[in-house]
């Protein structure tokens, strides 16, 4: 599992918490914890302002977590242009609505260079001990409880550090993860491969759109410096097909909306093309001396843009329990416990209707005849645009929608 590190007491650590990973979940973490009093450090390998794969849609549900830290104006700031309506073209139909709720009416989508930029800044302000371009080599333990970490920054020094608890939010591929071999459940296989870039000259007039069209679909939304990003996306059966020529599947992925491409043809790409595939899994997101946030411990394809809002409430989950673990309100195992079932009983509902949503499979016949009916109804699109974004349970949306088509025709819900 890990290497396991010479007897020291607690008082002998010279962190509360070390939070491995400083993008969107590990740095707020390390914010949230910082700002309570306790002791953190956060390192990452990565320098900021740097880029990472990420859709970086945040939906109304992030954006109230950015207020509550008194961080959204920086993002606003930043001349991200907002979001207000999503349109999710079908084909036969189109429904567009407002993804409004929470307290706002739109959404952002910061460029990753811009958004964790924000908040390692915000952590660093906050009092956390923030180590950039540091790798970390191993995660230590007293026999079975985790303890820290060692690792090196640019000059190589080999460099160790204790803690009373270690922090996952290094992603897909946790470090963290790996070394205490967190188990997985409800896991599913990849389902999409997806291609992005980004493209100057693509007006967007505030709309997130999206394209379904068969076996393909793509969407858009603007970004910070008039950018638009542009992502298609395929089943997994066909990546080994298409990945060597993914320019050529990208723009006949376009191709397959006209009116669209003849937009794209006339604007101008400014950055390379930029693909990921992404199984589907939640991890059991602590253990003895160490904690997973993010997409170290739950990680969905990124078709609904949840990851960031996930992060966040992730962040704000993990600071509770911890904080309540230090200042001997309930054990850990107790707070922990209980954050894995907010978690859980959260998001599992948007986890399975995204990878649903995602299968670009033709829905069966009763799910067409709803989503018809929701094109016709304007209270309905908002509805529908307020589930992607995480403002509405697919299962209040998919009750309410089953009740009024059952009253517009006459019979019982």
């Amino acid at each position: 599992m890990t290497r396991t590190a010479g007897q020291a007491g607690t008082d002998s650590r010279h962190h509360d918490v070390i939070v491995v990973g400083a993008r969107c979940a590990g740095a707020p973490t390390a914010m949230l914890l910082a700002r309570l009093g306790h002791r953190v450090l956060l390192v990452d390998r990565a320098t900021f302002p740097s880029d990472t794969i990420s859709t970086h849609l945040i939906h109304p549900p992030g954006l109230a977590a950015l207020d509550r830290w008194g961080l959204l104006d920086r993002v606003v700031a930043t001349g991200c242009p907002p979001i207000d309506t999503y349109a999710f073209d079908l084909g036969p139909f189109t429904i567009a609505g407002s993804p409004a709720g929470v307290g706002f009416e739109a959404s952002y989508a910061p460029r990753r260079t811009v958004l964790d930029k924000i908040l390692v800044d915000a952590a660093a302000e906050s009092g956390a001990q923030v180590r950039e371009a540091f790798t970390v080599r191993e995660i230590l333990s007293d026999g079975s409880t985790v303890s820290g970490i060692t690792g090196h920054g640019k000059d190589g020094k080999p460099v160790t550090e204790h803690a009373r608890v270690v922090v996952g939010a290094d992603g897909l591929h946790s470090s963290v993860a790996k070394a205490v071999g967190a188990v997985g459940y409800a896991e599913k296989p990849k389902i999409n491969a997806y291609y992005y870039t980004y493209w100057a000259g693509l007006a967007m007039r505030g709309t997130f759109e999206a394209y379904d069209r068969g076996d393909r679909a793509f969407a858009a939304w603007p970004t910070n410096d008039g950018l638009t990003m542009v992502i298609c996306g395929w089943p997994m059966r066909d990546f080994e097909a298409n990945r060597g020529d993914v320019e050529g599947n990208y723009h006949a992925t376009l191709a397959r909306a006209p009116a669209f491409a003849e937009r794209v043809s006339a604007a101008d790409r400014t950055e390379r093309f930029v693909g990921m595939a992404v199984p589907n899994y939640f991890r059991k997101p602590y253990g003895p001396g160490w904690v997973l946030v993010g997409d170290a411990g739950y990680l969905k394809d990124p078709i609904t843009a949840q990851g960031i809002q996930d992060a966040f409430r992730d962040a704000e989950r993990c600071t509770r329990a911890l904080d309540d673990t230090f200042a001997g309100r309930r054990t850990f195992d107790e707070a922990m416990r209980s954050s894995q079932e907010a978690r859980d009983a959260e998001v599992m509902s948007m986890y399975e209707f995204t990878a649903e949503f995602a299968s670009m499979e033709p829905p069966p016949p009763e799910m067409e005849q709803l989503l018809l009916a929701t094109s016709r109804s304007q209270p309905a699109q908002d509805e529908f645009a307020r589930l992607t974004a995480g403002v509405t349970r697919p299962e209040e949306f998919f009750g309410h929608m089953k009740e009024r088509m059952a009253h517009e025709a006459g019979s019982p819900a």
